[in-house]
């Protein structure tokens, strides 16, 4: 009599949707666990699971930076010049040679250009003076805030370091 009576309680609270949404929660725990032994057997029973086979190639599974991936596309980018530091040539008898911008190398090149201005960035911020009242929080949020500005200045402000980079790999 009290299991009734908690039932029709409980079911008269979620205006008898429960059933469904139990029904749905047990249909998403089986496609889950299907999907786990899908990767198992893709990865030799292996119970564990890289980020590569789920995820963007290069990227971290959460990553919340806005990265290098696709940031040129276009044939106009195929065979472009050198920009900013890589484009003073002290010899004028050399040839100018271009950058493929929508390669995987020019992408890895911004990276490490992103992580020395990130350097910068991160040795000016500690001239600054701030009040000691700042949490975890506050300065978890700085620290990515300083990432995208990183970021951006990576591919706007054409300091030319992934294209000398570049060069220096082909």
């Amino acid at each position: 009599m009290e299991i009734a009576l908690v039932s029709n309680s409980f079911s008269s609270i979620t205006n008898g949707k429960g059933a469904l949404s139990s029904a749905k929660n047990n249909a998403d725990s089986a496609k889950f666990s299907e999907l786990i032994e899908a990767f198992k057997s893709k990865n030799d029973g292996k119970s564990t699971i890289s980020s590569s086979q789920i995820t963007e190639s290069g990227r971290l599974n959460g990553e919340y930076s806005s990265g290098f991936s696709g940031t040129f596309k276009g044939q106009n980018y195929k065979n472009s010049l050198a920009t900013g530091a890589a484009a003073n040539q002290a010899n004028p008898h050399v040839k100018a040679k271009t950058i493929d911008r929508t390669s995987e190398l020019y992408e890895k090149s911004m990276e490490l250009e992103n992580y020395f201005v990130k350097q910068m960035l991160s040795e000016m911020r500690k001239t600054i003076h701030k009040n000691d009242d700042s949490d975890f929080a506050m300065q978890t949020y700085e620290d990515m805030l300083y990432d995208e500005y990183s970021t951006a200045m990576t591919k706007n402000a054409g300091f030319g370091l992934a294209d000398q980079i570049y060069l220096s790999l082909v």
